[in-house]
């Protein structure tokens, strides 16, 4: 039987620490006064790891995202990227949103090279990497598709592409499964698997579904409701590769009812 909060499977030194958030708080002002959003948010992500971030809405998960992104500032703490504190914009990294944000007048290719060209990379190669890239999530023959012709799976796969251009070794993702159906959602968290298992990225990914956080991560860090605060780090010892047969492990039931006595009891895991 799983109990208990766990340690991370990737002891390491702290050299490979990614990313690292150090009793962050964030206050804001709202015409009812001031809103504590988190409080004391404490964790770090190790190179190559998938983390999750998990609670009910509006305990603060995207803002803390934000933050890490350095596209919010934080009211108190500290947040590092591979060891430079956060002061604005971070470089290196891709992000990923829950709906797609494509430019309707550009088709599949021209839209995964539009970061290439903000920073003035060179776009001939960049449209080679475009390529291969719509090549390895499948999309091989939409390539000169504009938005409207894709299903929304289809867009937020090209979404995933444009964060993968520039080969940022970082990935935020918030929620970017969340628009979309169940079955295309399982796809695409069965495609974000694969992605991840041949780019080596390191993944930080923030949902409210307890059975994604499972499937797809390698620990899962459980928020409390507003003021958000770490309620548990639980780590996914699931064999990997994984795919839609790993929900067929026993132990997938019993991680999903740990995660979800910790979300909605407001307890210790």
């Amino acid at each position: 039987m799983i109990s208990g909060t766990r340690t991370s499977r990737h002891p390491g030194s702290d050299a490979e620490l990614m990313v690292e958030f150090g009793k962050v708080c964030k206050t804001y002002e709202s015409r009812r006064g001031v809103v504590e959003a988190l409080r004391d948010v404490s964790f770090s992500v190790r190179r190559r790891e998938f983390v999750s971030i998990l609670g009910r809405s509006g305990c603060g998960k995207s803002t803390l995202l934000k933050i890490a992104a350095g596209v919010s500032p934080l009211t108190a703490g500290d947040v590092r990227v591979e060891g430079r504190p956060v002061k604005g914009p971070v470089e290196g990294l891709g992000m990923v949103f829950q709906t797609p944000v494509l430019l309707e007048w550009r088709d599949v290719l021209n839209n995964i090279v539009l970061p290439l060209e903000i920073l003035h990379r060179d776009k001939r190669r960049g449209l080679e990497r475009a390529r291969e890239l719509v090549n390895m999530v499948g999309l091989a023959s939409f390539e000169h598709r504009h938005p409207n012709e894709l299903s929304g799976g289809m867009q937020q796969r090209v979404a995933i592409c444009r964060a993968l251009i520039t080969d940022p070794p970082l990935l935020f993702m918030d929620e970017p499964f969340g628009a979309l159906d169940a079955l295309t959602r399982d796809e695409m968290g069965t495609e974000l698997l694969r992605i991840q298992s041949a780019t080596d990225k390191t993944i930080v990914f923030v949902t409210h579904s307890i059975e994604e956080s499972v499937l797809l991560s390698d620990r899962v860090v459980v928020l409390s409701e507003r003021p958000g605060r770490v309620q548990t780090i639980v780590e996914i010892e699931l064999p990997r590769p994984r795919s839609a047969e790993t929900r067929a492990d026993p132990r997938f039931a019993e991680y999903g009812l740990l995660l979800r006595q910790a979300v909605f009891r407001g307890g210790e895991a």
